[in-house]
């Protein structure tokens, strides 16, 4: 059973963005509890590890208690199944971010129809920021 009072929003966060912590901040005031992922994936070299990353995370959102930080490896999809989270949060800057968004939400919901995707558009002043090089 999932809980629609907690989601996870995930992302490889290397590194943080302020973008990232203000989709963070917002959803921590929608959701009774929120779950940032951070995504492992052993086949990429970054510039933090995934347990910088974390660390990193932690410290910058300390003051919201609702707010944790955790990592995974695999499918974001089976991650939330596995926390029984109810919502996946995604952040917007772009058309071409919810293009892309959308095909991951539709693959979400025939995996697990169940857990919702809400998308949360970014402030005016973060839409050009970005962590890919």
């Amino acid at each position: 059973m999932v809980d629609y009072r907690h989601a996870v929003y995930a992302g490889s966060f290397d590194p943080a963005t302020f973008g990232h912590t203000a989709i963070i901040e917002r959803a921590s005031r929608l959701y009774e509890r929120v779950t940032v992922a951070v995504g492992v994936n052993p086949k990429k070299e970054g510039l933090f590890t995934p347990e910088e990353r974390c660390r990193l995370l932690k410290e910058s959102l300390a003051k919201l208690p609702n707010v944790e930080v955790d990592s995974f490896q695999g499918l974001l999809i089976d991650y939330c199944k596995r926390t029984e989270a109810g919502v996946i949060v995604r952040g917007l800057r772009l058309l071409t971010d919810f293009e892309y968004e959308f095909q991951l939400g539709l693959a979400n919901r025939e995996i697990a129809g169940e857990i919702e995707t809400v998308f949360l558009l970014t402030e005016h002043k973060y839409v050009w920021v970005s962590s890919s090089l």
